[in-house]
C-alpha cells in the first residue's frame, strides 16, 4: 500500500469546504440562509442507515453511499435544479477521478466504486442511501415551513413523489403527522406522544410506495438482492431539487 496521504491530506482541505458550501435551492423558497451540503450529507447518511437496515439492506454500504454522495460539490458547487437547465454541474464520476487522482488506490478505486454505485441507482443500499437524500430534503422542507418559509412546501411534496422504498414513505407520513417539537415534549415526558390514529391526517396526500423485489413483505421480511443483483429500478423523473 502507498504511504503517500498527500493527496488525501489535500482533498480533506477540499471537504471541508463544503460546511460552508450552501444548499442553494432554498434561496429560491426564500430561505436567506440555508443548509450547508455538509449538514445535509451528515443527516442523509443517518437516514440512510435506518432506511437500510429496516429495508434488509447494508446499512453501513447505505451510509458510506450517502457520506460521499455530494462531495463532488467541493468542486462544482450545488447546483440547482433549474440552474441545471443552463449550466449543467460537472459528471460526478469524472469529479470523483479528478479528486481521487494521486490517492492510494485501494482507497480511490473504492471511492470511485461508491459514486458510481450511487448514481447507477440499482442496488439496495443506492436506492435506501437516494431515498435518504430525498427524506433529508424533505425533512428539511418541514422545518423551513414551520420557520415560516411557505413556499418550501413544493420541496416537501416533490421529495415526497420521488421516495421508492416503504420505509421511506412510512417515515415521511410519520414526519408529516409529527410537530418539530414532539421529541422535546416526549423526551420531557410532558404527556404521551399521540397514537397514530389520533394524530392529525398528513400535510399531504402520500404517493403509493413501490416495493421492490425483495424488500420486506411479506413477513418475516426478506432481505433486499445482493448488491451485486440490483434492482433494475429507476428513479421517476429528475430527482434534483436542490
Amino acid at each position: 500500500m502507498s504511504d503517500d496521504l498527500s493527496a488525501v491530506g489535500r482533498f480533506l482541505y477540499e471537504a471541508g469546504t463544503l460546511k460552508q458550501t450552501r444548499r442553494t435551492g432554498w434561496w429560491m423558497a426564500g430561505v436567506r440562509d440555508p443548509e450547508s451540503v455538509a449538514e445535509h450529507s451528515w443527516r442523509t447518511a443517518l437516514i440512510a442507515t435506518i432506511i437500510a437496515k429496516l429495508e434488509g439492506a447494508d446499512p453501513a454500504r447505505a451510509a458510506y453511499l450517502a457520506v460521499w454522495h455530494d462531495t463532488q460539490e467541493s468542486r462544482t458547487g450545488d447546483v440547482n435544479h433549474l440552474g441545471k437547465k443552463y449550466s449543467p454541474a460537472g459528471d460526478p464520476q469524472e469529479v470523483t477521478a479528478d479528486q481521487t487522482a494521486g490517492m492510494p488506490e485501494v482507497l480511490a478505486s473504492a471511492v470511485r466504486e461508491l459514486v458510481t454505485e450511487y448514481e447507477a441507482k440499482e442496488s439496495p443500499e443506492a436506492v435506501c442511501a437516494r431515498d435518504a437524500n430525498k427524506l433529508e430534503c424533505l425533512l428539511q422542507g418541514i422545518e423551513y415551513k414551520d420557520q415560516g418559509y411557505e413556499n418550501a412546501q413544493r420541496w416537501i411534496d416533490n421529495s415526497r413523489a420521488r421516495l421508492l422504498t416503504e420505509t421511506a414513505n412510512r417515515l415521511a407520513d410519520e414526519l408529516l403527522a409529527q410537530g418539530g417539537l414532539d421529541w422535546l415534549r416526549a423526551a420531557l415526558g410532558e404527556g404521551k406522544a399521540q397514537a397514530p390514529e389520533a394524530r392529525a391526517p398528513e400535510r399531504e396526500t402520500r404517493a403509493s410506495a413501490i416495493t421492490l423485489p425483495g424488500v420486506r413483505k411479506p413477513a418475516p421480511a426478506p432481505k433486499l438482492a445482493s448488491r451485486a443483483s440490483g434492482f433494475g429500478m429507476r428513479d421517476p423523473g429528475s430527482e434534483r431539487l436542490l
